[in-house]
């Protein structure tokens, strides 16, 4: 298990129980983060993007190559961002800090 933050929209913190072996995109849904993930995780989409805290950022495995092409569609791209659904929680990144994007869309 593993304490993941996500900051919402409005600024409120978000301080949830993860599962290893969940991406963030489920973990989100199961604790009703207001996050799309329109293709459910099938890395078809930018919907579920994230902003990944810059202190986490280098701790994460890197993106892969079809990861970054979708990111590439993602509304308010940052040095930073993410796709939820390729981020998978393990003891590594317990207290992982994580923003959405203002925008609900893209």
């Amino acid at each position: 298990m593993a304490k993941i933050t996500f900051i919402e929209r409005n600024g409120n913190r978000k301080t949830v129980e993860a599962a290893n072996g969940l991406s963030l995109l489920e973990v989100a849904h199961k604790n009703d983060v207001d996050i799309e993930g329109a293709c459910e995780g099938s890395l078809a989409c930018s919907t579920c993007h994230v902003i990944i805290d810059s202190e986490w950022y280098d701790a994460l495995p890197a993106a892969s190559t079809d990861e970054e092409d979708m990111l590439d569609l993602a509304f308010g791209l940052t040095k930073t961002s993410r796709l939820g659904c390729q981020i998978i929680v393990s003891d590594e990144i317990d207290g992982l800090v994580v923003s959405l994007p203002k925008s609900r869309h893209g």
